[in-house]
């Protein structure tokens, strides 16, 4: 049995075992160059990624802006062309008002223009019953047509109604469509008017009777 001399196997194993630990001074080098080139590559992917979401956020708000556009141009055209028809539907009828009032308003001129050309009663005048006659038909008819007037355009009567007396026709007032006095002389002149042919008769009745006695 061969023997081994125990100090020299002790001594060479150190060797090779501190021949495996020790590494040169180039792989050192060569692992930091490599730590440091990781390094670099990761801090250039992270501002590629933060360039990215840049990116990604200019384009979503792009996207929002040009749905926003849509939106509003669709609905500005539907909106302004429903204001469009209501204000030219109100425009007709403004017209057509308008229309309606100017011919009121010639009717009322013509109604006022033969108010004013009446002619005064003298019941000197043996036609003086005809020109009242016909005077108070002219009343009557311009009463008819500030009547027709104010049902038409309540603006009329808006500031009256608690101020002055609604228009009476004469018709409702007398059958006889006159007017009833309003005076105590006008009633004096109304029985004169319809008693002097009596009185007439009896004064010629009487002056023959004088006569004749």
């Amino acid at each position: 049995m061969a023997t081994f001399n125990e100090p020299d196997l002790l001594e060479e194993d150190f060797l090779i075992e501190t021949k495996q630990i020790t590494r040169p001074p180039e792989d050192r080098e060569e692992l930091d160059n490599q730590a440091t080139s990781l390094q670099t590559k990761l801090a250039e992917l992270n501002r590629a990624r933060e360039k990215l979401e840049r990116e990604k956020a200019t384009v979503e708000e792009s996207r929002r802006r040009f749905s926003e556009f849509e939106t509003g141009r669709e609905e500005m055209i539907h909106e302004i062309t429903r204001s469009l028809g209501l204000l030219e539907e109100s425009q007709m009828d403004a017209q057509r008002e308008a229309e309606q009032m100017a011919r009121t308003m010639d009717d009322l001129r013509d109604a006022i223009s033969k108010v004013e050309l009446l002619e005064d009663v003298d019941t000197h005048d043996e036609q003086w019953k005809v020109v009242l006659t016909r005077n108070l038909t002219t009343i009557e008819n311009a009463r008819m047509e500030l009547n027709s007037a104010r049902l038409k355009w309540p603006l009329l009567t808006s500031g009256q109604e608690s101020s002055s007396p609604p228009l009476i026709t004469t018709a409702s007032g007398n059958p006889n469509g006159l007017p009833l006095p309003k005076s105590f002389g006008e009633l004096c002149l109304w029985g004169l008017a319809f008693t002097w042919p009596i009185l007439l008769i009896g004064t010629v009745i009487l002056a023959v009777l004088c006569t004749q006695g």
